[in-house]
């Protein structure tokens, strides 16, 4: 069934007593360096630090308001969806296992175990999504997938809902994308509100299946873990119902590692908190988008979270990238 923007509207009403209603934020240094003006939808300050607590929020509440109540959950995850999901499952005193890789970010695990959830580690991510499979088959059990169900994506398009409610005439919209949740619902609530408004991808180089599937018109999946410092766009394919949003997108760029830690330096500078790269590497498609432009654009970008462990800060601030200032 094809979503729409009333879904998104009614995700929007589920969800408020539970998540944040987060800032917009934009740098008038950045502003006047790129010659446009950029805002930034901060997801970092949302409950668990992402976007993610909305799509986790607004799936267990649609259950719960369709009259079933789930005797547990469980989602796969390697970072933030975990979080969300646990969180969710700690407002709605429903239990919940979370099965997460080894290779998930410390602080991600630990956050998930927090908020009260049962967390099953193992090797690699495909045994991952092989055990959250086999659990989901248990009667009473709703499994909350990170991003190929209708009501996670409408609860991830919320924050642009939020956005586009707040900020008016945006010429382009950018967002990331893992498995595409947030940018299915992105693209949902963009042309629901503000048709003219080009939607637009990007994800990591090195962990482009998107793009690959994208390119061949089938969905691509990972050879292996990829090698990049966008943990949030670590997933190995994109679902077969974000698929067909993200094959409706205007746009979708391939963002090399030197310019994700360069992006989050200076982000994490300008907006002075904690933003991951998965969230920064967007900043280099808006310049590449830019150049083309012949007028002034207003320009949303979704910052889709601010978790990040000490190895991959370690990683991000070994070299000083803050003396080259952002330009077109």
């Amino acid at each position: 069934m094809e979503l729409t923007l009333s879904d998104i509207e009614d995700a929007n009403r589920r969800i408020g007593p539970y998540i944040n209603h987060t800032p917009i934020l934009s740098s008038s240094l950045l502003n006047m360096w790129l010659g446009h003006d950029i805002f930034f939808k901060c997801e970092n300050f949302q409950k668990v630090g992402a976007f993610k607590a909305r799509g986790g929020v607004n799936a267990v509440s649609w259950s719960l308001e369709n009259g079933e109540r789930p005797k547990r959950l469980v989602a796969n995850s390697s970072g933030n969806h975990a979080q969300a999901v646990a969180y969710a499952a700690k407002q709605f005193d429903i239990p919940a296992t979370i099965f997460m890789p080894k290779y998930s970010s410390k602080v991600k695990i630990q956050a998930t175990e927090g908020y009260g959830a049962n967390v099953v580690l193992s090797e690699t991510r495909d045994i991952t999504d092989e055990l959250v499979r086999e659990a989901a088959m248990e009667e009473g059990v709703f499994w909350v997938p990170p991003y190929n169900h209708g009501q996670v994506i409408c609860g991830q398009g919320t924050s642009a809902y939020e956005a586009f409610c707040e900020v008016k005439d945006i010429d382009a919209v950018f967002a990331p994308c893992g498995g595409g949740g947030l940018l299915s619902g992105t693209y949902i609530a963009a042309k629901g509100l503000s048709p003219k408004t080009k939607v637009i991808g990007v994800e990591p180089f090195n962990a482009n299946d998107a793009a690959e599937s994208l390119r061949k018109g089938s969905i691509q999946r990972l050879s292996g873990v990829p090698n990049t410092l966008a943990d949030g766009a670590m997933t190995m394919a994109v679902g077969d119902i974000t698929f067909e949003y993200l094959k409706k997108l205007d746009d979708f760029y391939e963002i090399e590692e030197e310019h994700i830690v360069y992006w989050t330096q200076w982000l994490t500078h300008l907006l002075k908190c904690r933003i991951e790269p998965t969230s920064a590497m967007t900043m280099e498609a808006v310049c590449r988008w830019l150049k083309s432009q012949k007028t002034k654009q207003r320009v949303l970008v979704i910052i889709s979270g601010g978790n990040i462990d000490q190895v991959t800060t370690s990683r991000i601030w070994e070299r000083d990238r803050l003396q080259r200032p952002p330009k077109i």
